[in-house]
């Protein structure tokens, strides 16, 4: 995949390519084809008396897990977070990956789901998880407990954690110059006004979700988004134990008209919530209907949290400027068809961090913007067919409801379901059977005829 001459994001800059530059030559020079392994920042001058300083701003997985591994790797590291308890309504699930990849510990994950039930509009209810193997799962985890262990995390390393709100910040007018960070402290505090305080670095990491303010400090460009609400429900010790390793997912205009309501299981409560990016002014009345579908199961409960949180629908047209990057939902990187931000959050933070650990050569020299781009250009190839393939999944299935009775039919088949996991848990995509593809293929257009079929039926009926 690696080999592979993949296009970039649509609205994204392309990497340019890098030039070499030849002066005070004195004769010619007999060039021969031979293979010239190029390192960034090579000639970046050295830190003097002190190492490479970096900012990250925001502190969910995409800043926490950039903030460790910057302090790792020897960088002096500052992260800025205003909401230290920050509950975002998130529905908080992570693929099994992610628990070995960021050796995650165990007792932060509420609930291990083996299964998962997917309801059409007609609530017809198809059982996901028969191709999953014994130690296999999907973790749900409360984004206020991973948040805090991951900066707990970043804090054991080395970097210093800042409860604090970035409001702005001066760009340098040269490659070396200090970045100029405007925030009001908020530590040692406990409630009011902040003390108003600078901060000067040689990097900028923007972890700091989508409505971030260094995005707009590099005019990174603006993105459609959706918004997500959500309620906490506690229900009878007696229904809990139907979703103890089980989640739901419901499809339909009722719940939402280009995503889905979801039941997702927690510690000792329900997350009950949905989506939209199409007709966000009536995102309660969707909520209203997921309570409805899901009634009977949540019967008795009572709504200890309400929450609501902007969510990026594609990457930002620029992630990059100078010596600042955005990661995670700053930067857009939330799959459509699924919702998914957490691991992609928690692993763009993690490779920014490592580029920049890469080209300052553990601290000591300072970067520039060529460091960064390896970021970019490294996630781009990595990742570009998962956002790809989920964008044609919401275009293709999430239009109508006939599509939707569609895609729950394909959902009740092993061999999906087996592919769908497989990528899903490792963030691999899994060799096919040719055959099984050709069927699924086949499979695939006699779901789309029939839902074809039945829209049209349904729009004679609305005549």
């Amino acid at each position: 995949m690696n080999s592979m001459a993949l296009k970039s994001f649509v609205g994204l800059r392309q990497v340019s390519p890098e030039k070499t530059h030849l002066t005070g030559q004195t004769k010619p020079i007999t060039f021969r084809h031979r293979k010239v392994k190029i390192v960034a920042g090579k000639y970046s001058p050295l830190v003097s008396g002190r190492n490479l300083r970096v900012a990250v701003i925001g502190g969910g997985p995409a800043g926490g897990s950039a903030a460790e591994t910057l302090a790792k790797g020897g960088i002096e590291t500052f992260l800025i977070e205003r909401k230290l308890d920050n509950c975002k309504p998130c529905g908080g699930a992570i693929p099994l990956c992610m628990v070995g990849e960021f050796d995650l510990p165990l007792d932060i994950i509420d609930r291990r789901v083996t299964k998962m039930k997917m309801i059409s509009p007609s609530n017809v209810a198809v059982d996901i998880g028969q191709t999953l193997k014994p130690h296999e799962y999907i973790g749900m985890v409360r984004r206020e407990v991973l948040d805090e262990y991951l900066r707990n995390r970043a804090k054991e390393n080395g970097a210093t954690i800042m409860n604090g709100l970035f409001l702005k910040m001066d760009i340098p007018k040269d490659k070396t110059s200090p970045y100029v960070l405007h925030y009001s402290s908020y530590d040692e505090k406990t409630g009011g006004v902040g003390e108003k305080r600078t901060l000067e670095v040689d990097a900028v990491i923007g972890a700091d979700g989508a409505n971030s303010r260094v995005a707009k400090s590099i005019n990174a460009g603006d993105y459609e988004y959706a918004i997500a609400f959500q309620e906490r429900i506690k229900i009878p010790d007696d229904k809990m134990v139907y979703y103890e390793n089980l989640a739901e997912m419901y499809v339909g205009d009722d719940v939402s008209p280009d995503f889905y309501g979801w039941v997702f299981p927690k510690c000792d409560h329900v997350a009950v919530g949905t989506g939209t990016v199409t007709h966000k002014g009536d995102i309660k009345k969707f909520q209203v209907a997921t309570r409805n579908r899901a009634k009977d199961k949540i019967q008795g409960g009572k709504i200890i949290r309400v929450e609501a949180h902007p969510i990026p629908e594609h990457p930002r047209p620029r992630r990059l400027s100078g010596r600042v990057a955005l990661v995670g939902d700053a930067a857009g990187y939330v799959t459509k068809c699924s919702g998914e931000g957490i691991y992609f959050a928690a692993k763009s933070g993690r490779m920014c961090a490592e580029a920049i650990v890469e080209g300052s050569e553990n601290g000591k020299k300072m970067v520039n913007e060529d460091d960064l781009r390896k970021y970019l250009k490294k996630w781009d190839q990595t990742y570009w067919p998962t956002y790809k393939v989920l964008d044609v999944l919401q275009k293709v299935f999430y239009r109508s409801n006939p599509a939707r009775e569609a895609f729950v039919e394909m959902c009740a088949d092993e061999y999906v379901q087996k592919m769908t996991f497989d990528s899903y848990l490792y963030k691999t995509v899994s060799p096919g059977n040719p055959l099984e593809d050709l069927k699924l293929a086949v499979n695939t257009i006699g779901s789309l005829v029939r839902a074809n079929a039945l829209r049209r039926e349904m729009d004679k009926l609305n005549v």
